[in-house]
């Protein structure tokens, strides 16, 4: 492979005098400020994430990290439902909540997904597993 095979990436721009460039918080270039998001919310994302994928892997048959539409559609719903907790860093897991935001169906929805993946998880991504176990003794 030559390097005329690689695809054209654009020349970064220097920074112009006087103003300086948007840093994250691990200190690379790209997006100013912090997230909105708590550190404690991604990490619960990526745990229902993940147990939607496992879910949908053993029921629907598919592979490769796709997700069917009906399991991709309760994700986006779970996910919508995370980014509007009120409690935020705070939060204690969805089953210890005070405050249960899921529709009905969709709550039976993913405590048979939860089921289902629960035990599965700590295989598969067993540092989502602990942590997620932790939070939910920690946090009552």
């Amino acid at each position: 492979m030559g390097a005329s095979d690689l695809p054209e990436q654009p020349m970064p721009r220097a920074p112009q005098p006087g103003r300086q460039r948007a840093v994250t918080r691990r200190g690379g270039p790209g997006k100013a400020g912090p997230t909105k998001e708590h550190r404690r919310i991604r990490r619960e994302a990526r745990t229902v994430a993940a147990m939607v994928g496992i879910y949908c892997q053993g029921h629907h048959d598919t592979a490769g990290g796709h997700l069917c539409g009906e399991c991709q559609a309760l994700l986006d719903y779970a996910l919508l439902r995370l980014s509007r907790c009120p409690f935020q860093e705070a939060k204690t897991t969805c089953a210890k909540c005070p405050v249960h935001c899921y529709a009905p169906a969709r709550r039976e929805q993913i405590r048979a997904v939860m089921r289902y993946a629960g035990p599965r998880m700590l295989l598969r991504h067993p540092l989502l597993a602990l942590m997620h176990l932790i939070d939910g003794i920690t946090n009552r």
